[in-house]
């Protein structure tokens, strides 16, 4: 029986050395087709992660557009940020809380940074209140402060909810840092308790609305006005009785100079309404004498009594006030006058 032909021992390595170089050839293969996998998906990822920035404000920070479905964020536009008149508010509100607070040593320097975390909050409603809120004094963590401010703002809203006041702020947008939603909290506390402020006219400020629907984040731009007509009309719509306050506080300011002359306001609108009693009370107030042939001591038509009330707008002016936002036959806003003359 004859053998079996062996393979030349050649033929074999030759075979192995192929059959290597397949399978590495195969393995590389492989992992290119898996890198080209994971290649996609990451690619994927990317796409469906900036896919809801696509239909985003380019003024969005990444953290903005941050929301869960159906979930809505208020984000100030820069531009307003910027706005002369909004600072202007902002420094007025400032000033008053460190005004405020000034006895337990509290300093405010920038409302987003101090008031977030309701402390600074809880404080300033206790001192407008005379109630001290059932809180934690010191909180550090987020649960803590959103607790406090919880309970610093159900005070807040248990005040102002009677007058139909809307509420333009939350737990979450306050702690949040939202400056808007601060700025109105602060304002309705400056109406409500009568702060001894003048607050800018006028104010309204941008604002970038974000929602998040079916995962794409869609956007639009609100004007948001914080302060429409001057503080006294506020104040009458919002809690007449505060502006009664308001005037008592101003007749005793103006009495305190007419009784000089022997003269004596218990009426504010019907009082000055001709005139002499303003003209009167800048002459005391700037320590001079008016001569009587400049005003109608004793005015018996209204033209008399409009010519009192001009020249007494004239006279504001040369003492360095800025001009009565009022017309001379409207003294109804004798309120706002004599506020700025208090100051």
């Amino acid at each position: 029986m004859a053998a079996n032909p062996t393979k030349p021992s050649g033929q074999t390595g030759k075979m192995k050395k192929d059959e290597s170089l397949l399978g590495k050839l195969g393995g590389t293969l492989v992992r290119k087709k898996k890198l080209k996998e994971v290649g996609d998906l990451q690619e994927e990822g990317k796409k469906a992660i900036n896919a809801p920035l696509l239909h985003a404000d380019p003024d969005l920070l990444p953290e903005d557009t941050l929301l869960e479905e159906n979930a809505e964020r208020t984000i100030l536009d820069p531009t307003s940020r910027e706005d002369l008149n909004f600072k202007d508010l902002q420094k007025v509100l400032i000033d008053w809380i460190n005004s405020e607070l000034e006895e337990d040593r509290i300093i405010v320097k920038d409302l987003e940074e101090d008031l977030y975390d309701g402390q600074v909050l809880q404080k300033l409603i206790e001192k407008l209140s005379g109630h001290k809120l059932n809180v934690a004094e010191v909180t550090q963590s987020e649960i803590g402060q959103k607790q406090k401010l919880q309970t610093v703002l159900e005070a807040v809203n248990g005040v102002l909810r009677p007058l139909d006041w809307n509420t333009e702020w939350s737990v979450d947008s306050i702690h949040s840092k939202n400056l808007v939603s601060i700025v109105y909290l602060l304002l309705a506390l400056a109406i409500y308790y009568a702060a001894p402020i003048r607050l800018p006219e006028h104010v309204s400020v941008k604002v970038i609305v974000v929602k998040k629907k079916e995962g794409i984040l869609q956007t639009a731009h609100v004007t948001k006005h914080l302060t429409k007509r001057d503080a006294f009309d506020t104040l009458l719509d919002h809690a007449p009785d505060k502006l009664n306050v308001v005037k008592t506080s101003l007749i005793t300011f103006v009495n305190k100079h007419l009784n000089k002359l022997n003269l004596e306001v218990t009426e504010l609108e019907s009082q000055f309404a001709d005139g002499v009693y303003l003209v009167l009370l800048m002459g005391l107030l700037e320590n001079y004498f008016v001569p009587l042939y400049n005003f109608y001591l004793t005015p018996e038509s209204f033209e008399q009594k409009v010519h009192n009330v001009s020249f007494a707008f004239e006279l504001m002016q040369d003492g360095g006030l800025q001009k009565p936002k009022v017309r001379p036959e409207g003294t109804r806003k004798i309120t706002a006058i004599l506020d700025d003359l208090k100051k």
